[in-house]
């Protein structure tokens, strides 16, 4: 792609000299994200930047999963630099990037009507839970079934269950994770069938993905998660929840407050996406790897 300019702006691929003044942006904008953070995403993807003669202004990133599916994120403009359509060459670029893949966002309230503008419709919401001062309960599991550590034999699995959970090709983006994080198994009768990871993000640590059997009661899910928690008492923790996955009341009672909710968006929008997308109904993830990368 060429370079183009517009009013003194310059639009181009984001490369990883970037890193540094867009981790400058998310600062501005009080995100939480390291270096560390930024760099993972961005080895994952692709990007673009705005800048201008005092530098970078404006960043957005897409990452693909295969052929049919895709998600955007780390859309930001310097809050200096808003209102000059920015935003919103950014997003054409990422777009016309991702093509006709089926294309996935999470949307503050600043940002949705421009998302809306650029055919994106609500599909779900997603619940940020943090905290520190936690006291996690003991979940029963059913007969046959326990928590144990990762092996390098499972990845195989882990991406499977992943990319069924999520309805999103996994396999370039958990063995990454993988080596990054921290990782508790549920294994039912030597099946592994759930798992959760934990790594450093932000100003602390995150919890995901946490994928585990669908059941109304999720205790699979909060045995997963209650792991972590009681491995990190005092410790500043965030997870990402789906507001379908019922788990809000629960993390909130547990000292984990809810903090923020973002919408899901979907483009294009058909009933199927809006509905659960290519998710796999007999598997849930109950907490995402971040917002950008879902």
């Amino acid at each position: 792609m060429s370079d183009s300019i517009t009013d003194s702006i310059t639009y181009r691929r984001f490369t990883l000299d970037d890193i540094a003044a867009a981790h400058a942006l998310t600062a501005e904008v009080k995100w939480p994200h390291r270096t560390d953070d930024w760099r993972f995403v961005v080895q994952l993807g692709v990007g673009f930047v705005a800048e201008d003669a005092s530098g970078v202004i404006g960043t957005a990133l897409c990452w693909k999963y295969g052929a049919e599916r895709a998600s955007l994120g780390m859309v930001i403009v310097s809050p200096a630099q808003q209102g000059r359509g920015i935003g919103r060459k950014l997003m054409e670029l990422v777009l016309e990037e991702v093509g006709d893949r089926v294309t996935f966002l999470h949307a503050t309230p600043a940002g949705q009507p421009l998302y809306e503008k650029l055919g994106f419709c609500a599909a779900g919401t997603l619940d940020q839970h943090q905290g520190a001062a936690f006291q996690p309960p003991l979940v029963s599991l059913p007969p046959g079934e326990r928590l144990r550590p990762l092996g390098s034999s499972d990845t195989a699995r882990l991406v499977e269950l992943a990319s069924r959970a999520s309805g999103l090709d996994r396999a370039e983006v958990l063995p990454a994770l993988l080596g990054t994080a921290d990782g508790i198994a549920l294994d039912r009768d030597g099946e592994l069938i759930g798992f959760a990871l934990f790594r450093r993000f932000g100003r602390g640590f995150a919890i995901g993905p946490v994928v585990a059997p669908a059941s109304e009661d999720s205790a699979r899910a909060k045995a997963l998660i209650s792991h972590w928690l009681a491995l990190n008492e005092g410790v500043f923790v965030r997870i990402d929840t789906p507001g379908e996955s019922g788990l809000t009341d629960w993390l909130e009672q547990l000292g984990l407050p809810r903090v923020d909710t973002v919408i899901k968006m979907v483009r294009p929008a058909t009933p199927g996406e809006l509905a659960n997308g290519a998710q796999d109904a007999q598997y849930l993830q109950y907490g995402i790897i971040n917002q950008a990368i879902l």
